[in-house]
Order: structure tokens, then C-alpha cells, then sequence
């Protein structure tokens, strides 16, 4: 093809036509192979043109460049999940590995150019195209069904020769700019995933939700404050999809946004409570990974809700979302039998008390139930829900201990029951783990001793006296020396 003719056509002329019969295409087509002949014809012309003349001498080769990535951007897309029932499963592989090909031709022959023209000639002609650069690279570089080991190791390649030629150092500074003031391509990836998050839409390609979701996690403060507006919506929509799946992803962008945003601009327009809501409806969801996603997520915006208040003796502090929430939870958990469930619910407790502190005994006798409750369940080899409930129940101990004496026997009971179920389990749970629960229950046993001013080595005493197994004696051998009562005394 020659390029340097004068009265043939000019090579943004030539980028036009392959334009042109790339558009005139359309989707691809399962019958079509994926070599395209414009496809093929694009990656010659891209390989045989002298970029530095072509770079300085043709100002319509950033707008070319710009709708030839657009172009080849949609024709890797991965089909819809209607359109792909029946198609070959290698025919989109191939077609994105083939696409993937010429990224990285025209990229290698910009870095080549760039040594000669350096970055600010190269640059401009590049920028409209490297955002959509971008999103097939993030399209095709993780595994998902439209990918295979060959396509992601181009589009990792493509993304790595992406950072190389825009002198960035990660996929973060590539999106947000070196400098809070420098401008990134965050904002112009975003426009063109724009289109494709709205209600109607957001699921035509199944590759968005993710794109979305992994651009956003790259971004962290103070640089996502600024994009407020155009990445709240979208995680909230994803986050209202019926499917599991993407309740959690929306959930993840949602606590990633919260984790990142100032409060103040959380709190502006009350997108605070917005999230918040969104959140709680969400508890409702008998799903293990949506409920820890929605936990943790919540226990990061409750700092955001509930200000800082001055204690005041006269007043009463009124309950607020850390207590709705500890309600509901509590709720779910007294009747729940599901053992995932009760491992998710039980691994955020400790955090919920920890946050209302003193304030916890507003719930204490719903806690108090759960936690006898949940003492008495074998939860399998690595016994995760009553390790954290021994940890939830040491810290209502420490943060309520003057309402702790009127619960003695019913925690002393419960606990000395446990420790004997633990010392007599014949199954699978390693050592290690047995040991772990016999050390918590053995520290909830010294703390309600010290709160109840001694009445838990009282009642041990008489234990000793019936006791015949070595491990509980030596369980209260350790709570009777931890308070100061010599071990020969009645034993």
C-alpha cells in the first residue's frame, strides 16, 4: 500500500475507509471466520506507514485513530448471552486475540515514534484512542467465559505497552493523572461506559459491569471524590439487580466509593442515606456473601451517618442505624440453622459491639440469647461462629460489665458446657482450633469473674470437686490463678 503518494489518498483517508468497511460489518457474525480481511488490511497499513511523517504531517489522524479503536473496541466486545447460544466458543476468542494484535502493533509503532518525536508528538494523536485501548484490555485481561489464556495474555500485553507509551507506572496513574490536578483518562473511560450503565442497557454486554467495577477500584482518594456523580449511580444499579452476583459486585463499588469519598461529600444531598438504605434492604437477602459484603460495608458508613456527640448525662442518645442494624442482625440470627449464614453473621458481631460500646446494653438480652445460642452449635472442623462469638461475648463483658453479675449463671453455665462439649468432640476439628476455643472460653471466664467481684471462682470451686477430666480442671485451674486464688485451695 503506498502511503507517500501525493495524488493517491492520505492515510487518515485510508484509516476512513477501513472505518468505513469495519462499521459496514457489524456484530460479528458466527459464520464469519475471525480474520477479517479489514481487520488484516488495517494491521499491514498500521505496520508499513512511517509514524513520525504521518504523526506531524496529518491532523486528521487522532480523530481516525480515536474511531478505529471505537471501532475494534465493539467488534471484540464479547457477544450477548442470547447472541452467543449456538456460536463457537474459540470464534470471539480468536476474533479479541486478532484485535488484541493490532493494538499492540499500532502501540509498539507509537512508543518507536515517541523516541524520536517525544511524548508531545506523539501524545495527542494517542489519546483518543488509548481509553478505548483500555477497556478491551480490561475486557479480555481476567478470566471470564469470553476469555481464554491466549486472549488475556494479549490483552495483559496491550495493557502493559498501554502504561509503557503513556509513561505511567500502574493502571491507577494511567486513570487518574500523576497529580491530583493532572487529569487522567478516568473521566473519559467513564463517558464511554456511559451509554452502556443505564437501566435499559447495563447488561447488553456482559463485560461492562466489570470493567466498571475494576476501573473503580483502581481510583482511590482524593481523586474519587471528583467523580462522584458518575459512579454513584451505577454501583447503586448494579447493586439492585435481582441476581446475587451483581448485588455483591454493586455492594463492593459501594463500599469501595465509601472507603474513598469524604464524609462531607457523602453527606451532600444525602447520598449517605441513600446508600444507607440501599444497604439495609439488602439485609433482608438470605445470601452468606451479600450479607458480608453489606456488613462490612455498613460498618464503614456508620462513622459517615452517626457524628461524633458530646455525652451529655441528662440526655438520652437516641438509637441510631449501628442499632437498627444490630437489631435486624440479631433477629435474623436467633432462628437461623443455615451454617454459612450463621459463620457470616457471627464474624461481624464483634465489630457492631465494638462500634456501640457501652450502648450495646440496649440489645444485651436479644445478645444474650444469641450468644447462648450459638455456643451450643458444632460449627464444623475450624468452629468459626463460636470463636467469634466468644470474642462478641468478651467484649459485651468488657463494655457492659455492670449488667454483666445478673447473667452470671446463665453464661457461666453456658460456657462451662461448651468447654466440656469441646474437651469430648471425637471429630475432625484439629487441635489447634480446640485449643483456640478453650483459651477464648477461659479469658470470657476470667472477665466475668473480675466483673462479678469473684463469684465465678466461688461457683468453680464446687465444679472442681465433680470434675474428672484433666482439660476442664486445667481451664479452671486458669481462671482460679488469673485471680489470684492459689490452685491448691480446693482442688
Amino acid at each position: 500500500m503506498e502511503l507517500e503518494n501525493p495524488s493517491g489518498p492520505s492515510p487518515g483517508q485510508t484509516f476512513s475507509g477501513l472505518l468505513q468497511r469495519l462499521t459496514c460489518q457489524g456484530a460479528p457474525s458466527t459464520k464469519r471466520a475471525a480474520q477479517d480481511p479489514a481487520v488484516q488490511e488495517l494491521y499491514s497499513l498500521i505496520g508499513a506507514a512511517d509514524w513520525p511523517a504521518l504523526l506531524q504531517g496529518d491532523p486528521g489522524i487522532p480523530q481516525a485513530l480515536g474511531q478505529v479503536a471505537r471501532t475494534l473496541c465493539g467488534q471484540a466486545a464479547p457477544p450477548k448471552e442470547e447472541d452467543a447460544r449456538g456460536a463457537p466458543a474459540t470464534l470471539g476468542v480468536e476474533r479479541a486475540a486478532r484485535v488484541g494484535a493490532v493494538f499492540l502493533g499500532l502501540l509498539e509503532r507509537m512508543e518507536a515514534a515517541k523516541g524520536s518525536l517525544g511524548p508531545a508528538g506523539v501524545m495527542p494523536a494517542l489519546r483518543p484512542a488509548a481509553p478505548h485501548i483500555y477497556i478491551f484490555s480490561v475486557t479480555h485481561c481476567q478470566e471470564h467465559t469470553w476469555t481464554s489464556p491466549e486472549s488475556q495474555k494479549v490483552a495483559q500485553e496491550v495493557l502493559a505497552l498501554l502504561l509503557r507509551v503513556t509513561d505511567c507506572v500502574s493502571v491507577a496513574e494511567f486513570l487518574r493523572g500523576e497529580t491530583e490536578d493532572q487529569s487522567g483518562m478516568f473521566t473519559a473511560v467513564m463517558g464511554l461506559l456511559k451509554p452502556e450503565l443505564n437501566k435499559e442497557s447495563w447488561k447488553n454486554n456482559p463485560a461492562t459491569k466489570h470493567i466498571f467495577s475494576w476501573t473503580l477500584h483502581q481510583v482511590t482518594r482524593p481523586w474519587l471524590s471528583h467523580h462522584l456523580e458518575r459512579i454513584l449511580p451505577p454501583s447503586l444499579l448494579i447493586s439492585d439487580d435481582y441476581q446475587t452476583e451483581n448485588k455483591v459486585l454493586g455492594v463492593q463499588c459501594l463500599h469501595h466509593i465509601v472507603l474513598n469519598v469524604p464524609a462531607a461529600d457523602l453527606c451532600q444531598f444525602n447520598r449517605s442515606q441513600v446508600l444507607y438504605h440501599a444497604l439495609f434492604n439488602h439485609l433482608y437477602t438470605p445470601e452468606p456473601d451479600l450479607i458480608q459484603a453489606v456488613l462490612q460495608c455498613l460498618l464503614d458508613l456508620f462513622p459517615v451517618l452517626e457524628r461524633p456527640l458530646q455525652w451529655k448525662a441528662p440526655e438520652r442518645r437516641l438509637a441510631g442505624p449501628c442499632d437498627d442494624v444490630l437489631q435486624l442482625t440479631l433477629t435474623h440470627m436467633e432462628p437461623e440453622y443455615r451454617l454459612l449464614l450463621r459463620r457470616t453473621y457471627a464474624r461481624n458481631l464483634p465489630a457492631f459491639v465494638r462500634r456501640l460500646g457501652i450502648l450495646t446494653v440496649r440489645h444485651l438480652k436479644r445478645l444474650e440469647q444469641v450468644i447462648i445460642g450459638y455456643l451450643e452449635v458444632y460449627d464444623g472442623p475450624e468452629e468459626e461462629a463460636r470463636l467469634r462469638i466468644l470474642e462478641t461475648l468478651k467484649l459485651t463483658i468488657q463494655h457492659c460489665w455492670p449488667r454483666i453479675p445478673c447473667r452470671l449463671e446463665i453464661f457461666l453455665k453456658a460456657l462451662l458446657k461448651m468447654v466440656c462439649d469441646v474437651v469430648r468432640d471425637q471429630s475432625l476439628t484439629p487441635e489447634p482450633v480446640k485449643a483456640a476455643l478453650l483459651q477464648e472460653a477461659t479469658d470470657c471466664l476470667i472477665l466475668l469473674d473480675h466483673c462479678s467481684s469473684g463469684q465465678v471462682t466461688s461457683l468453680l470451686a464446687k465444679a472442681v470437686q465433680s470434675c474428672e477430666d484433666d482439660r476442664v480442671l486445667d481451664c479452671i485451674r486458669k481462671v482460679r490463678q488469673l485471680s489470684g486464688i492459689p490452685t491448691e485451695a480446693g482442688m
